[in-house]
């Protein structure tokens, strides 16, 4: 561990070699997306880097070499698009697919390229060294690469999916990698394969021929002087950040320039807030935290459910820690602190923490598991049903479905992961293998990000599969070839056969009309 600290303090100190000049941009108003952007942009800024972001939540206190540039409206654009999240629990992924890609992503690059504060920074005659944006439905920021003279990295708020993929060249087997929008993890059956290769082709239909064409739009109507186009700008990314970890994970192919740094977000332990504080330390029969994130919310849970969650509560001999955003509970027990706000990642690293109940979110689970705390799950929509089941199936945690809440199942779900000790166990030998690594998750941002920046964009990563059309990847064309080589074969090989046989037949007719 003290290895591992001086060799972070040495890569912080001397791995850049030069300041460069670095454009963050964080298009969406989701806190857990703007967690894992500012992670990079403070990393960067710390390095001594000049770090402009822009971003919907400013960053506090920032150092002189960090400025802000706020998407101001950007929250309340978003939910008032989106709506209320826990709506899309049972939504299909085939019309989730639809959703996400008519709505969700034209309105992330529009509404950040037409910010006026953004129009302010695209006229202001400066340039850029890197440009770092979020990859999520978000292709038409990339031309800010383009118009500011920069090279492109991307970041990705999960793991790999078919954007980071595209941008890469790297294979997705869809034998043993679902779909970002099922809820599979890499163990399929026939049946969950089948419906897996049916989604990726929906999917790549959708991306391909509705998402792609409205960003090439907006991009082109944002840079209407672009001295490159929209598709030289998807194949000129340089590095593709991933929040993951094979240890947390899948194991998946990846081109070179396609980096895992699951955790990234995760911040030294610093001490509790005093209320905070007392009321961990005097859990002598441990302690319960439960959050359903930032952008949902647990005062928008139904009624009944809510009340069930109390109604078990108050049953248990631990405390709980309740992330909820309303200052007052009817009837709260005295078991029970709610707060609308927490520190998620001091209070998993407390001593007293026995269970984290989750909506499965990925930062959160990450956090889990690098804490070494065990989970319930209740997933609503996204990637949190892919995660929560991945923890059912390597045995850290487990799923409770928002639609069988009721006192008794929590109370079950509970005493099975708090009683049975293979949960605390395997969670345990799970974060052993994450913290085993030479470098941290943001050493090893920091190395790469500035490897770009010392390689003047570092071309030579880039797999040559990102040239190829989409029939050359899959070698339709030479398979379209073979196919008609084997039918001329084939169909040769038949005229030959029977102009053969009618001459062996023609004898044998002749001496019958002889013999007659």
């Amino acid at each position: 561990m003290l290895l591992r600290r001086v060799l972070g303090i040495f890569l912080l100190v001397t791995s850049g070699g030069e300041c460069a000049k670095i454009l963050g941009v964080i298009p969406t108003g989701g806190k857990s997306h703007h967690f894992v952007g500012a992670s990079y942009m403070k990393l960067l800024a710390k390095a001594g880097h000049d770090v402009t972001v822009i971003a919907a939540f400013p960053e506090k206190n920032a150092p002189k070499n960090y400025r802000n540039i706020e998407l101001t409206g950007v929250v309340e654009a978003m939910f008032e698009q989106m709506g209320n999240p826990f709506d899309f629990k049972d939504v299909s992924p085939l019309l989730n697919t639809v959703l996400i890609y008519t709505t969700f992503g034209k309105f992330s690059s529009e509404y950040t390229l037409n910010h006026p504060n953004v129009q302010r920074l695209m006229n202001s005659g400066e340039t850029f060294d890197i440009v770092i944006v979020e990859t999520f439905l978000t292709e038409a920021i990339y031309g800010l690469a383009q118009h500011f003279n920069a090279s492109l990295i991307t970041y990705s708020p999960f793991g790999s999916s078919l954007w980071t993929a595209e941008l890469t060249g790297s294979p997705t087997p869809t034998s043993h990698i679902p779909n970002s929008w099922l809820y599979y993890d890499d163990k399929m059956t026939f049946y969950e394969r089948l419906w897996n290769v049916v989604l990726n082709w929906w999917d790549n239909l959708l991306y391909r021929g509705v998402h792609l064409p409205s960003q090439n739009a907006i991009y082109r109507k944002a840079f209407p002087n672009a001295q490159i186009t929209f598709e030289q700008q998807m194949r000129s990314v340089s590095l593709v950040l991933l929040n993951d970890h094979f240890s947390l994970g899948s194991i998946r192919p990846y081109s070179p320039n396609m980096i895992e740094v699951g955790g990234v977000q995760i911040e030294d332990v610093k001490p509790l807030p005093k209320d905070i504080g007392k009321f961990l330390d005097e859990a002598t029969d441990g302690a319960i935290y439960f959050s359903m994130g930032s952008y949902l919310k647990s005062t928008d849970l139904p009624r009944a459910k809510r009340d069930a969650f109390i109604r078990a509560f108050s049953q248990l001999k631990q405390r709980v820690l309740w992330k909820f955003e309303d200052d007052t509970i009817p009837q709260k027990p005295d078991n029970l602190l709610i707060k609308p706000w927490l520190p998620q990642n001091d209070i998993l690293a407390h001593p007293n923490m026995k269970l984290f109940i989750t909506h499965g979110g990925l930062l959160g689970t990450t956090e889990a598991l690098f804490h070494g705390k065990p989970t319930v799950g209740i997933p609503i929509f996204g990637d949190q049903m892919m995660n929560v089941r991945r923890a059912t199936r390597l045995g850290y945690g487990t799923l409770l479905d928002l639609n069988d809440v009721t006192e008794q199942s929590v109370l079950a779900v509970i005493d099975e992961v708090l009683n049975n000790t293979r949960y605390s166990e395997t969670v345990r030998l799970i974060s052993q293998r994450y913290h085993d690594k030479p470098m941290t998750a943001k050493q090893t941002a920091l190395y790469w990000i500035e490897y770009v920046i010392r390689h003047r964009g570092a071309s030579h990563l880039r797999s040559p599969a990102v040239e190829l059309a989409v029939v050359e990847y899959n070698q339709l064309d030479v398979l379209s070839v073979l196919v008609l080589i084997m039918g001329v074969i084939v169909f040769v090989s038949f005229w030959v056969l029977r102009f053969a046989c009618r001459k062996l037949r023609a004898p044998s007719i002749i001496s019958n009309k002889k013999i007659d």
